[in-house]
């Protein structure tokens, strides 16, 4: 019966686009694990995801871009050793070993940073009736509700797993950061730039970094779309209800729609970053746009 009901019996083509023609519709199937439909399942936890993302890639992006600008102009002096020394070891580390290392110092030693995602007070107050859910994310809907209180508290909880997330990332893009940089300043037109008689400050920053940036910017396209890859082991290790631990959940206990549900956005993610990448190249270098 529920083969008839589901209509397995039918070719594998009338059986996709009947898949699709429903996945057009908004409708991914409903979820065991969730008991919901894939769709308001994704809605409820996405927030989650994104604003641990979110709070990770701003370390990633702007401090790993400084650093190894900074890297590289420090070139073989005692900074650039300590700064590549630091950048291996964190490319080295598996993310759910130094997740597993920080909560065992912060959390179970020294008791600074609590896992989850508020504390027991701060929950009440979230899920009473005066406090209203704008966009889903702690951090955002404590101070749009005026509630500084819940905000460092959400912060607190979230301050762990965002060094979890972006170290590995920040020590990926530091390095190719670093390697970029001083292939931009061996260049020739830095030579002339130095010759003309420029200060230092001026070929670094307008002249070699911006050179240096197309193949950063590729990298942060793939860190952008790595970081919702890398939410599974973090949100599993820290107790955050975002898509990675109900990713986890669901393959566990074989809910295919939920899993279905959580790649096609990934899926998307990953389209959507490679564009945001090639429109950020004609941003960077002027030469790619009038080419």
């Amino acid at each position: 019966r529920l083969i008839e009901k589901y209509g397995l019996n039918d070719p594998m083509p009338v059986q996709y686009f009947r898949w699709l023609s429903e996945l057009v519709r908004g409708n991914l199937g409903w979820s065991q694990t969730a008991q919901t439909s894939v769709m308001d399942g994704i809605r409820e936890r996405f927030p989650s995801t994104f604003e641990l993302s979110l709070l990770a890639l701003m370390p990633v992006i702007f401090v790993a871009i400084w650093l190894g600008i900074l890297s590289a102009v420090h070139h073989n002096r005692l900074l650039d050793h300590f700064l590549r020394f630091l950048a291996i070891t964190g490319y080295s580390f598996p993310p759910f070993v130094v997740g597993i290392l920080l909560l065992m110092v912060f959390y179970g030693i020294v008791q600074w940073f609590p896992p989850g995602q508020l504390s027991f007070w701060a929950e009440r107050v979230a899920y009473g009736q005066d406090f209203v859910h704008y966009t889903g994310m702690y951090t955002v809907d404590a101070l749009l509700n005026k509630r500084p209180d819940i905000f460092w508290d959400a912060l607190r909880h979230l301050l762990l797993p965002v060094l979890t997330l972006a170290y590995g990332f920040w020590a990926g893009l530091l390095r190719v950061t670093r390697s970029s940089m001083l292939e931009a300043l061996r260049k020739d037109y830095i030579t002339t730039a130095r010759a003309k008689g420029l200060s230092e400050r001026v070929v670094i920053h307008k002249h070699a970094r911006r050179n240096a940036l197309i193949s950063v910017a590729t990298v942060s396209g793939a860190i952008v779309i790595g970081l919702l890859g890398g939410v599974v082991i973090i949100e599993t290790i820290f107790g955050l209800k975002g898509l990675g631990q109900w990713a986890a959940e669901a393959t566990v206990q074989l809910d295919v729609p939920a899993v279905l549900g959580v790649t096609m956005l990934g899926t998307a993610t990953v389209v959507l970053g490679n564009l945001f990448v090639d429109l950020l190249y004609t941003w960077i270098d002027p030469r790619i746009r009038l080419e």
